[in-house]
């Protein structure tokens, strides 16, 4: 898997999340598509859009599921129990990437590390800086519940670098949708990862990522 994240003059992370929110309405979606064990069939319809700016990161995730569950309101609890988006993302010749862990109303988990136990979580004035919209939508079939996520994260919340701007990072990176305590426990990705149990945390099946 391969994107190209598209730059947005003049955007920056003073720009309104509702200003940012439309554009990534018109900007090309991704889907989630893979659901890689056998044992969790559920897949959600799972989007997101993305740009940056010259001093942020922005993604957009729109999402339709069966139930929804948001029990953590905490900075860095555990939101993957509850309908969560993630994305992981890691730097050209370092083991270690960062996690951004959101649960549908924006309560979020930020580590970094070289695999799923060996994690720093960031400093809670970092965590502060993301700055988030969550809305519920209403679904016409009445079979799903639907949830948008707009998302801003400044460079400073790339914490063990001192990036100035994204412009011109060629990443690796995934993309996530979980529910581990939902009534349908799920575990979809952008870039497929083959392994014999769920684990979001294996650097090596990620997709390219690169900020233009």
């Amino acid at each position: 898997m391969n994107l190209r994240v598209p730059f947005l003059d003049g955007v920056d992370q003073h720009t309104s999340l509702s200003d940012i929110s439309r554009v990534l309405d018109k900007a090309p979606k991704q889907q989630l598509v893979y659901v890689p064990w056998r044992e969790y069939p559920y897949r959600p319809d799972v989007q997101f859009s993305m740009a940056h700016g010259s001093d942020a990161l922005f993604i957009k995730y729109f999402v339709k599921e069966k139930s929804i569950r948001a029990v953590n309101t905490t900075l860095n609890s555990p939101v993957y129990k509850d309908s969560c988006v993630e994305f992981f993302i890691g730097f050209p010749n370092e083991p270690a990437y960062y996690n951004f862990e959101f649960n549908c109303i924006g309560a979020h988990l930020i580590g970094y590390g070289e695999d799923k136990l060996n994690r720093t979580l960031l400093p809670t004035d970092i965590g502060q800086q993301i700055k988030y919209k969550s809305v519920l939508t209403n679904d016409q079939n009445q079979e799903t519940i639907g949830w948008e996520l707009t998302l801003l994260i400044p460079v400073t919340a790339f914490h063990f670098h001192h990036f100035k701007s994204l412009k011109g990072q060629q990443c690796v990176a995934n993309f996530y949708k979980c529910g581990d305590e939902l009534p349908e426990p799920h575990f979809v990705t952008w870039s497929n990862i083959q392994w014999p149990q769920p684990n979001f945390h294996l650097r090596q099946f990620f997709g390219d990522l690169v900020f233009e």
